[in-house]
């Protein structure tokens, strides 16, 4: 039988959000924030001229620029003051997770508290600021060669100049996404970071779907691939949000206390969510691969087919291309790779096996301490091996349909699983939201009765 809670959770209606003026705000202000956002990426850097840009996007097509361009919502190939959107702040924020694991220092800090939790939060806004300096620098020098080497002028007044504000203006909207995705998040709805990437990638979908619509309408997508396409796309989300809820609950048993009905023992369950390490791995395993693509694409712009290093440069362009064997090979495998080192990362055995003893919590039929402790691993490894299946075949599947149909745009699986997710978790905080309000309201029911009592 269900309990109240959640026969209330399933009464929550959109009818009841009127009433919910707190939550009204929250949303209002997440909207707004995104606004702000999809306006600063038609800001450009300055100096920069806009016709050359198309020419960018167009020769970085496939490598690692183009996909950190979807994330950031096109504001990479229009060279907007938020270029480089709130990557570096993800990339410096996983590194020092990881060096927390690592490092016995920065373990010590974690465990200080909310304190603790302030100096790592320091370190990612200092690291954040280093790797956008670093690829700010970068991408002002790239500017400058690529419209040199097609003979357009990318850059108005190439220099040091240039590079410096370019790196300046590109800390500055880097940090002030990084600022704003805070703000969503104390005072909106939803992880803030997390809906200025999504707002990104659906800011692509119409001309997405506009160039399916297309593609059908003009023959160079066949009707029957259309509808293929779709629902694919469609299996694809639903398969996506079953394995995303789906848990391994582990029984735990607490020690016969004394109650109104007698002695009971408390029982509960530790949920192991299959998919542990959620989006990271494809996002670090398409980061590794294509960066040596990327590099091979620009340093190929000046070496001639003849040379030796010309021949390897058009063969790694021609192994690691998008829908070819060996980059499907190294995809997965690194999607696989990334989903064990990180969920050993993001969950430590030991510490809830001390954890559960600490509490006189145990697993029935488990000792508590080691045993425990290889259990607990024993199942976190099994539960691994299928969430690692799953990202493999949700990233890989559209990479082998976007070759094999040859549809004439990008569809990528990783950019599926963040929108997915991250649509869940906003449904999920607004449902807590709408059920924290009716909650309120019962109290205040429960105290105009009682004072009419009295």
């Amino acid at each position: 039988m269900a309990s109240a809670a959640d026969q209330m959770a399933q009464s929550i209606s959109l009818a009841k959000f009127a009433k919910a003026t707190d939550l009204k705000k929250r949303l209002w202000f997440t909207i707004g924030a995104l606004i702000v956002f999809r306006l600063l990426s038609y800001v450009p850097l300055p100096g920069v001229d806009p016709t050359a840009l198309g020419l960018l996007s167009q020769k970085t097509t496939g490598g690692v620029l183009d996909f950190f361009n979807t994330f950031s919502g096109g504001s990479l190939s229009r060279m907007s003051l938020i270029a480089l959107g709130v990557m570096p702040y993800i990339t410096a924020s996983i590194v020092v997770q990881l060096a927390t694991s690592l490092s016995p220092q920065l373990a010590a800090i974690k465990k200080e508290g909310e304190s603790g939790r302030k100096k790592l939060n320091q370190y990612t806004r200092y690291g954040t600021v280093l790797l956008t300096a670093i690829q700010g620098y970068f991408i002002a020098v790239g500017l400058e060669t690529l419209g040199a080497s097609q003979g357009i002028q990318a850059v108005i007044e190439p220099g040091m100049t240039f590079r410096i504000a370019a790196v300046i203006s590109l800390i500055g909207g880097t940090m002030f996404l990084m600022w704003l995705g805070e703000q969503i998040t104390s005072r909106g709805i939803g992880n803030g970071v997390s809906l200025i990437i999504m707002a990104g990638i659906v800011a692509h979908l119409p001309t997405t779907l506009v160039n399916l619509l297309e593609g059908g309408r003009t023959g160079s997508i066949d009707p029957v691939r259309l509808i293929g396409i779709i629902v694919a796309v469609v299996v694809l989300i639903l398969f996506i949000c079953f394995m995303e809820r789906a848990q391994r609950r582990i029984l735990i048993q607490y020690p016969k206390r004394a109650t109104q009905r007698g002695m009971q023992a408390d029982r509960s369950h530790l949920p192991l969510k299959i998919n542990t390490a959620g989006v990271i791995p494809p996002i670090f395993a398409s980061s590794l691969l294509l960066m040596p693509l990327t590099i091979s694409q620009f340093a190929g712009q000046r070496v001639a087919g003849e040379s030796r290093w010309g021949d390897f440069i058009i063969s790694l362009n021609q192994y690691l291309q998008h829908g070819s064997p060996v980059y499907m090979l190294l995809y997965g495998a690194g999607i696989i790779f990334f989903s064990f080192f990180y969920t050993a990362v993001v969950f430590n055995p030991e510490e809830t096996a001390d954890n559960l003893k600490r509490y006189g919590g145990f697993i029935p039929g488990i000792r508590p301490g080691k045993n425990t402790e290889t259990y607990l691993d024993y199942v976190l490894t099994r539960i691994t091996v299928l969430g690692a299946a799953y990202l493999t075949i949700i990233c890989l599947l559209p990479e082998y349909l976007v070759s094999a149909l040859q549809i004439p745009f990008y569809l990528g699986g990783t950019s599926l699983l963040i929108v997915v997710n991250v649509t869940m978790d906003t449904v999920t905080q607004i449902q807590s939201h709408l059920l924290a309000h009716q909650y309120g309201d019962l109290i205040k029911k429960a105290k105009l009765k009682g004072g009419r009592l009295r």
